[in-house]
C-alpha cells in the first residue's frame, strides 16, 4: 500500500513562500498521479494542484495559478508544492494525495495526514 507523509508547513507572512514536500512510499508509488488539496476552517476541501505521472501535465486551481508550482522527484518518490506570494486566504491544512488519473476533479485513493500552513497579514 501507499503511504504519504507531508512536511514543510508552518507560519509565514503574506507575500512569503513555503515549499511543501510529500514523501510517498509503497508498492509502485512512482506510477501514481499526485495532487495537493487544502481545507480551511469551515470550508470544503479543494484541490489546488495536480500532476500526472512524471510531471508531464500539471493542473492548478484558479486561486493559485501563477503562484503555486507542483513538481516531483521520481527517483525519491517525492512531490512538492512551491507556494509563492502567499495570501492569508491560503491558510489551510494541505494534503498530499495519489491516484491513477490526474486532475483537479479526480478521485484520489491515497492521502497523507496533512500539514498546516498559516499565512499572516
Amino acid at each position: 500500500q501507499v503511504q504519504l507523509v507531508e512536511s514543510g508547513g508552518g507560519l509565514v507572512q503574506a507575500g512569503g513562500s513555503l515549499r511543501l514536500s510529500c514523501a510517498a512510499s509503497g508498492l509502485g508509488s512512482s506510477r501514481y498521479a499526485m495532487a495537493w488539496f487544502r481545507q480551511a476552517p469551515g470550508k470544503e476541501r479543494e484541490a489546488v494542484a495536480a500532476m500526472s505521472k512524471y510531471g508531464l501535465s500539471t493542473y492548478y486551481a484558479d486561486s493559485v495559478k501563477g503562484r503555486f508550482t507542483i513538481s516531483g522527484d521520481n527517483a525519491k518518490n517525492e512531490v512538492y508544492l512551491l507556494m509563492n506570494n502567499l495570501r492569508p486566504e491560503d491558510t489551510a491544512v494541505y494534503y498530499c494525495a495519489a491516484g491513477w488519473t490526474a486532475g483537479l476533479n479526480k478521485k484520489y485513493d491515497y492521502w497523507g495526514q496533512g500539514t498546516q500552513v498559516t499565512v499572516s497579514s
